[in-house]
């Protein structure tokens, strides 16, 4: 768990994912659309990614992937993103963390 709270402190946006998630690619790509530089961990590609997918297990992330933080806080996963995008309160969340400048 020590190691998911570092990985999400780093960066204003990070995505845990899996290189072959359909679910995981279309938030990695609305991200990008919007200008937003993520740090990405492919779960199924780096080392101790089992360790971490069950550290995400443990937050109720179920599935694990994807698993978006934002501002170090736990989003959620595709669902929890495409209604805050929907409903307009992405864009707010994303630049009150400095990952927007627009």
């Amino acid at each position: 768990m020590e190691s998911v709270t570092r990985m999400t402190s780093e960066r204003p946006v990070v995505i845990f994912s899996k290189s072959s998630c359909c679910m995981c690619h279309t938030i990695k790509t609305l991200f990008k659309e919007l200008g937003v530089n993520t740090a990405v961990y492919e779960l199924d590609e780096i080392p101790r990614g089992r360790d971490i997918e069950q550290a995400l297990a443990r937050l109720g992330r179920s599935p694990s992937v994807p698993a978006v933080f934002i501002g170090g806080e736990l989003v959620g996963g595709s669902n929890e993103v495409m209604s805050l995008h929907l409903n307009r309160s992405l864009v707010p969340m994303l630049k009150r963390v400095g990952a927007l400048w627009l």
